[in-house]
């Protein structure tokens, strides 16, 4: 029987039976913001992470030395420099990371062709629950901050296991903060923006992000917050920190995943504690530069990612259907507010403040087109 001829259930089931878990009971994990589902297969005291991605369910990618308008022309994903239904890509990642000392799952086995990877199971004390249940907040992200500083002591590698790793370009980064332009525009202001307003927009961006062109590069985990991160007090040092949803990782700087920790779109983090921790990260990263240009750069990607994350979130309510996204839009525009408040980024706010007032940015959920 061929592939084609089995459901996805059915070929999931085959998967796990040649993998030696088909008697194992299985526990679908709640869905996220991506077409990956996640379920937990338990047999005997044994348990183990099924990640089933659906092949087609993604936007192809595109080759590392792709020209953009090659990636323009294959879609989102290509332009933005996202994994899309590539498991192998997820492995590649997970063996760097631990190789690393880092808390990556281990791999039991895998058909990367079809989309299903068996994975060590990392369990359900993540961050966000952890924290929520109060935890020592200065403990959990004080090790997190050190995972981070422990991945960057090495530059990014041209490839993993002959997965080419992507460099998070300008491009990339122009196609995110276009996405606020393109998706809570309409929603905020019940038109589209207009393409005199959108290319203003994407020229300052791209002003902005030259600084960044000749900036050392690490390996960039992409999504690096307190819902990605197990908390694992049994184990040691950095050890403790379990990483996942890191297949789009890429090669960019430094500055990124600390400030998805520290603004993080889901949860408040107090700024006194996002200060601590920066100082503690630059006291152990020592970054090439200097504080002070690392601190301008994160102010930039901060901001960057925060435009990002504000369209992406509207896209999820207009075109998928989820509307819960929108509630965290208030936080995330006052992330915004205080990354443009840098001296270096004074051309973006003034941007944003003539053409995004606040009753917009404090909008939660849409009504008839509009936000309310």
């Amino acid at each position: 029987m061929s592939h084609n001829d089995l459901s996805r259930d059915d070929e999931m089931r085959a998967f796990l039976q040649d993998a030696g878990w088909g008697d194992a009971r299985l526990q679908p994990l709640p869905g996220d913001a991506s077409t990956r589902r996640y379920i937990r297969a338990e047999k005997g005291d044994k348990t183990a992470m099924l990640m089933d991605q659906p092949q087609g369910a993604e936007a192809p990618v595109a080759a590392a030395d792709a020209s953009p308008e090659e990636r323009r022309r294959l879609g989102y994903n290509a332009v933005a420099r996202l994994a899309g239904a590539d498991c192998a890509r997820f492995v590649a990642v997970a063996d760097y990371l631990r190789a690393r000392g880092l808390a990556a799952p281990a791999l039991y086995a895998a058909n990367a062709p079809r989309g299903f990877l068996l994975l060590e199971d990392f369990g359900d004390n993540l961050y966000a629950d952890a924290l929520t249940r109060g935890a020592d907040a200065t403990e959990l992200y004080g090790a997190a901050i050190d995972a981070l500083a422990t991945l960057h002591t090495e530059t990014a590698p041209a490839d993993m296991n002959g997965k080419a790793l992507f460099a998070y370009d300008e491009t990339a980064l122009l196609a995110e903060t276009d996405l606020l332009t393109e998706w809570f525009w309409p929603m905020a202001f019940g038109t589209p923006a207009s393409d005199s307003l959108q290319n203003e927009h994407r020229t300052l961006w791209c002003e902005a992000l030259q600084p960044l062109k000749d900036a050392p590069r690490i390996l960039v985990h992409r999504d690096y917050h307190a819902q990605n991160l197990l908390w694992m007090p049994e184990r040691t040092g950095v050890a403790r920190v379990g990483l996942v949803d890191f297949q789009d990782a890429v090669a960019g700087h430094a500055a990124y995943d600390l400030i998805s920790l520290l603004e993080d779109a889901r949860r408040d983090v107090p700024p006194e504690l996002a200060e601590a921790m920066t100082r503690r990260y630059l006291a152990r990263a020592r970054p090439q530069g200097g504080d002070e240009a690392f601190r301008a750069a994160a102010a930039l990607l901060a901001a960057q990612r925060n435009a990002k994350i504000i369209g992406i979130f509207a896209r999820l309510a207009k075109r998928d259907g989820k509307p819960r996204y929108l509630a965290h839009l208030p936080r995330v525009w006052g992330y915004m507010a205080r990354d443009l408040s840098h001296p270096s980024l004074v051309k973006l706010k003034t941007w944003y403040d003539r053409n995004v007032p606040n009753e917009a940015r404090a909008a939660r959920v849409p009504v008839q087109g509009e936000f309310q």
